[in-house]
């Protein structure tokens, strides 16, 4: 199952994980929280890079700088993180070759 950031507000993602759980569906959530929180794995955008970002476009227009005038910017990194637990609850083995590339693993 893949959950989209539109999904949920607040508590939504823990009752989402909760009825993933129960069910045992395998589920990809967008924020790594919910990972961490018993998803089995989250791949989304980056968030803090993110706010770094924004900062840098905040103080272009401070210092007088159009909004519109700036570029549109789409995300450039992004974070997969793969919870071993939830794996082994649910009877599924993660290739070693995922694990290798995932950001961080939640043993």
């Amino acid at each position: 199952m893949l959950v989209l950031p539109d999904t949920f507000n607040g508590a939504h993602g823990r009752v989402i994980i909760g009825l993933a759980a129960r069910h045992r569906l395998p589920a990809v959530y967008p924020f790594p929280a919910l990972a961490a929180a018993g998803g089995l794995m989250s791949y989304g955008i980056d968030q803090i890079d993110q706010y770094r970002r924004l900062a840098s476009y905040v103080d272009r227009i401070l210092k007088g700088g159009k909004p519109g005038d700036l570029p549109v910017q789409n995300p450039t990194k992004f974070q997969l993180v793969i919870n071993l637990k939830t794996a082994k609850a649910l009877g599924i083995t993660v290739a070693p070759s995922l694990l290798g590339v995932a950001d961080e693993v939640i043993e």
